[in-house]
C-alpha cells in the first residue's frame, strides 16, 4: 500500500500530545513527569498542547474511550497542530477505535508517534493511507529521569525534522532492560553495554516496506484494523518484544501464527526489538528458526536485538518505508526519509 508521508517538523511548530491507551499523564502523581516530557519537546523549538481530555487522569479515560477518540480526532484536524505524540501506552486502546472517523485522517496526514499498544492507532492510520511513526512516547522515552537519551532523541529529530533518507540505524552502544519509572523522580534506569544486532537467520541483502508492531497483530483479527495477508507482500515485519508474551511458548505461538497465515512467505525479512528483561535470546532463537526455516522452509532474514519497543534507547520506524537487511554487513537500514 502506498502511504502518505507526512510533512517535517519545523522549529515552533505544534505537537498536540494524546491520551489513546492510559490516562496516566494526568494523574497526580505522575503529571511531573508529562511536564518534564513537555519541556523537553520545548526545548527542540516545538510547542505542546495537550488534548482537550487528555490529562482527566486514569479513572476517567479508562471509563470513556469515546473521549480518548475524541482527542485524536481532535488533534488531527485541528490545522494548528502539525504533530501527535502518544503520552504512554497501556492495553486498552482497541476501545477507541469505533469511535475514530477514518476519513479525518486522510484527510489531514500529519505525524503520528508511540509504541505498545499505540500500535492499533498506527494500523488505523494504515487503514486510512497514513505513515505513521512506531517509536518515542511522552512519558516512557522522552520524560526518562536520567534525560532524553541521546540516541532515541537524535533518531527523533533525523526522523521526524529531516526530509532527506534517514540511512544506516546502527546499534546503540548502550541499553538497558529495565522500565521507566513514573512515580518515583528520582529512580533511574541502570544502562548495560550492548552487544549488537544478531543474525538468527539468513544470508544476503532483502529489502521492503515497514510493518508490524507487537504480538498483539495476532488478536486483531476480525476488527477493522487486522493486517490482511496482502499487507505484508514484500515487507520487512517488525516485531517488539513485551514480556508476557515473548516468552519462548509465546515466540512459538506468534511464528507458528505467521506460518499457518502464509506470512512467512509474503515477507522479505523480520526485526525483533530488544527484549525488556535481561534474559538470553538463544533459546528463542532456536525455536524461531525451528519454524520460519525447518518447518516453513523459509530463508528470510531475521535480526533481533534492534533498538526499539519497551527497552531504551529507541530508534523510530516509519510505517512503510523502505528498509534493508545486510546479512554480511550486519546492518538495518531505512532507505527513504519518514517525512516530506
Amino acid at each position: 500500500m502506498e502511504l502518505i508521508k507526512p510533512r517535517r517538523l519545523e522549529k515552533d511548530d505544534l505537537v498536540a500530545t494524546v491520551s489513546p491507551c492510559n490516562g496516566w499523564a494526568g494523574d497526580s502523581r505522575t503529571k511531573w513527569k508529562y511536564e518534564l516530557g513537555a519541556s523537553r519537546l520545548r526545548e527542540l523549538g516545538l510547542r505542546v498542547a495537550a488534548a482537550p481530555n487528555s490529562m482527566r487522569g486514569s479513572e476517567y479515560l479508562s471509563n470513556n474511550p469515546e473521549a480518548r477518540a475524541e482527542d485524536i480526532m481532535w488533534a488531527f484536524d485541528n490545522k494548528e497542530v502539525r504533530a501527535i505524540i502518544a503520552n504512554v501506552g497501556g492495553n486498552d486502546s482497541i476501545k477507541v477505535i469505533p469511535y475514530i472517523d477514518p476519513k479525518l485522517i486522510t484527510d489531514n496526514p500529519k505525524i503520528f508517534i508511540g509504541y505498545s499498544d499505540v500500535m492499533n492507532l498506527h494500523l488505523l492510520c494504515y487503514r486510512s493511507g497514513l505513515s505513521t511513526f512506531y517509536g518515542d512516547n511522552l512519558l516512557t522515552t522522552i520524560a526518562d529521569q536520567a534525560g532524553w537519551h541521546e540516541y532515541s532523541k537524535r533518531s527523533f529529530i533525523k526522523t521526524l525534522f529531516d526530509p532527506s533518507p534517514i540511512g544506516v540505524i546502527k546499534p546503540s552502544n548502550e541499553w538497558t532492560h529495565e522500565p521507566s519509572d513514573h512515580i518515583d523522580v528520582s529512580k533511574k534506569r541502570h544502562y548495560y553495554p550492548n552487544d549488537g544486532y544478531t543474525i538468527i537467520q539468513g544470508s544476503g541483502r532483502a529489502s521492503g516496506s515497514l510493518i508490524g508492531g507487537h504480538t498483539g497483530i495476532i488478536e486483531l483479527e476480525g476488527t477493522a484494523i487486522e493486517l490482511k495477508a496482502e499487507d505484508y507482500d514484500g515487507a520487512i515485519l517488525f516485531v517488539e518484544d513485551i514480556p508476557e508474551f515473548f516468552d519462548e511458548e509465546g515466540v512459538r505461538v506468534f511464528f507458528e501464527y505467521l506460518g499457518q497465515k502464509g506470512v512467512l512467505r509474503r515477507i522479505n525479512g523480520v526485526i525483533i526489538g530488544k527484549t525488556s528483561e535481561a534474559k538470553d535470546f538463544s533459546r528463542r532463537a532456536g525455536i524461531i528458526r525451528q519454524i520460519v526455516s525447518d518447518k516453513y522452509s523459509c530463508a528470510i532474514p531475521v535480526f533481533y536485538g534492534l533498538n526499539f519497543g519497551h527497552s531504551s534507547p529507541t530508534c523510530i520506524l516509519p510505517y512503510g518505508a523502505l528498509a534493508e537487511l545486510d546479512c554480511e554487513k550486519k546492518t538495518f537500514s531505512i532507505m527513504e526519509s519518514g517525512v516530506i
